[in-house]
């Protein structure tokens, strides 16, 4: 028998147990692929440092077990009852190079064999690599190695879990971890000129309901473009609503992939790389297309039902982008957005019940289906993304004075006095930023009211979900512009579309923000106004005080600093130099600095907006 309890008191001492959570995506890394190993103190002849172990892991040879190389090892387990031992490390990989995790590992056990009783997990950035148990028991170091090109341009944690029952020991050894770089690698692939890409995406998606409107199966296809000067050797999906499930069993589920071959998830299950049969060249166009299923959890959430009433926030895979950070395959947040996406093209039918109103994105025809049923086509242009909703809502319309329509849908337990409060406020919200912005271009918008509502609001293009609030509906319909028609990287960069919701919000309510910068108070050096939703997620309690208040603040300061009328007119300028495009801090400053002889740069170092 090979116990840890005998061998514990000759351990080398460690940090307290405790797995580092993954942290942000780094800004774009400058670094050349020269060949290199990113992991620090692979082989622990350094003891624990930098790695954040449990106590007892980092283990000198005798005991029982010996290195792979040199005198020292990590052992995870082999004490023979309920265990838990973790090491991890915080590791940065340079943007467009290949890379590959390799690591040396013993397994013994004293189990008896047939089942899986101890288990060993590999993971990086919060997707699980590997996963080993007592069934992999080997008398010597096996090498094992996996393509981690995925997060090329990446700071993520690298970490090792064992996990052992109280029954017989199992030792799960490890040795010799690296993390290689070598040069550019086809995933990513190098980047060219730093385009966005895949772009001019099309997608047609045909979905039949049951009964409820919880539950659709179908079938979707992805048109798209490389315009990248680097041949595109692959595509990922982001199944974003994974995330509300416990992989691996998941709510969206993709099937029977043609166009690319497909890999297991990864992130969380939320993401998805599609192999494409041969590398695609700038200006080439391809299609990816898949079976697609989606089954919608309880909850009042923005993909979830609450009662009869059902929210598809996010349920349609969408492609992800590519651009000189290389892929961007960040998790799913609950407490802002991830979402990163090029204005695209949408067809989606989708045969439900008539019983069920179906407010979604984009202009909707209903036509009749067979007996009960009907069929909605909904048809976007320049969208960033689908949604929709499916229930016995109540509805009512109207046209705003510039010509839009406006659908309002409301949950039982919401008067139609309500409803039709809202709809008022909606029509005149959505001409008064129109003409601050430039004219909406969807022609038609549809809200959805819900009290129960845990989030508030939320905003899709053409389709917003929301509280009866005279203050969350202007919010929301403000981020038609401020990330549907000006996009962003909501993921890394939340301030340039929460902060501008919240300022336009000001502007319509007629709030002048007079005085609001007084009461900031920094909570660190390290916070910021542009900081990421990763460094958010660590830092939920100060998100909205800092990016929503702090951030419409500092559009105040700018405006009382360069004036007015220069405020309206690069606000206005700049979404229509942006109209259908991503924006980005960097260029958003250079747009400010345009407007204005004064000089900007205290001003945004006292503001905290760096990029």
């Amino acid at each position: 028998m090979n116990t840890r309890l005998l061998a514990a008191a000759t351990a080398v001492a460690t940090a307290a147990a405790g797995l580092v959570a993954a942290v942000a995506p780094a800004q774009a890394i400058t670094t050349d692929c020269s060949a290199a190993q990113v992991v620090s103190n692979g082989g622990f002849e350094s003891g624990t440092s930098p790695w954040t172990t449990s106590s007892g892991v980092v283990t000198a040879n005798g005991n029982g077990e010996s290195a792979h190389s040199g005198t020292h090892f990590a052992w995870l387990n082999g004490y023979g009852s309920s265990h838990t031992d973790t090491a991890s490390q915080s590791v940065t990989l340079p943007a467009g190079c290949k890379a590959t995790l390799s690591f040396y590992l013993h397994v013994d056990t004293d189990e008896s064999p047939g089942t899986a009783y101890d288990k060993l997990t590999a993971k990086m950035g919060g997707d699980t690599v590997a996963t080993y148990s007592n069934l992999d028991a080997n008398s010597g170091y096996v090498k094992k190695s996996f393509d981690a090109s995925a997060y090329a341009g990446k700071t993520v944690t690298l970490s090792f879990t064992g996990v052992e029952d109280s029954g017989a020991q199992t030792s799960f050894v490890l040795d010799d971890v690296a993390l290689d770089i070598a040069g550019g690698g086809t995933t990513p692939p190098p980047t060219g000129d730093g385009t966005r890409t895949p772009d001019a995406q099309s997608y047609t998606v045909n979905l039949t309901s049951d009964s409820s409107g919880a539950n659709w199966q179908g079938h979707e296809s992805v048109a798209f473009t490389n315009t990248d000067s680097a041949p595109l050797s692959e595509v990922y999906l982001r199944l974003w609503d994974n995330a509300h499930g416990t992989c691996p069993s998941t709510p969206i589920t993709v099937t029977n992939v043609t166009g690319g071959t497909a890999s297991s998830l990864t992130v969380a299950c939320t993401a998805m790389k599609i192999t494409l049969p041969n590398p695609l060249p700038q200006g080439q166009s391809a299609t990816v297309a898949f079976d697609l299923g989606i089954a919608v959890p309880s909850g009042a959430d923005r993909f979830g039902h609450d009662g009869a009433y059902n929210f598809l926030g996010n349920a349609l895979p969408v492609l992800a982008v590519h651009d000189a950070d290389g892929w961007h395959l960040d998790p799913y947040t609950n407490n802002g957005e991830s979402f990163y996406g090029l204005a695209s093209d949408y067809k989606v039918t989708l045969d439900h019940p008539t019983s069920l109103a179906v407010p979604a994105t984009g202009t909707s025809v209903d036509t009749p289906g067979s007996s009960g049923r009907t069929v909605t086509t909904a048809t976007a242009t320049h969208v960033r993304e689908f949604a929709w909703g499916a229930g016995p809502f109540s509805k009512i319309s109207a046209t705003s004075p510039n010509g839009v329509k406006v659908n309002m849908y409301w949950v039982s337990g919401i008067s139609q006095s309500s409803a039709q409060q809202m709809l008022s406020l909606a029509t005149d919200a959505i001409d008064a930023h129109s003409g601050r912005f430039g004219a909406y271009p969807y022609g038609e918008v549809d809200a959805v009211l819900d009290n129960n509502f845990w989030f508030g609001g939320m905003e899709y293009p053409g389709f917003v979900l929301d509280l009866v609030s005279d203050v969350a509906l202007p919010h929301e319909l403000a981020h038609q512009w401020w990330y549907g028609i000006v996009g962003d990287d909501e993921y890394d960069h939340p301030w340039l579309d929460e902060a501008f919701a919240d300022y336009s919000t000001d502007l319509y309510r007629g709030i002048s923000g007079s005085g609001c910068w007084n009461s900031v108070s920094w909570a660190s050096s390290a916070e910021k106004i542009t900081n990421s939703m990763a460094y958010w997620d660590a830092h939920s309690s100060r998100y909205s005080t800092v990016v929503y208040n702090y951030g419409k603040c500092a559009l105040h300061d700018l405006r009382r600093l360069i004036g007015d009328s220069a405020m309206a007119n690069l606000l206005k300028t700049y979404a229509s130099s942006h109209w259908y495009g991503i924006s980005t801090t960097a260029e958003f400053k250079k747009a400010a600095q345009a407007a204005t002889t004064t000089d900007l740069t205290s001003f945004w170092t006292q503001h905290r907006i760096e990029g």
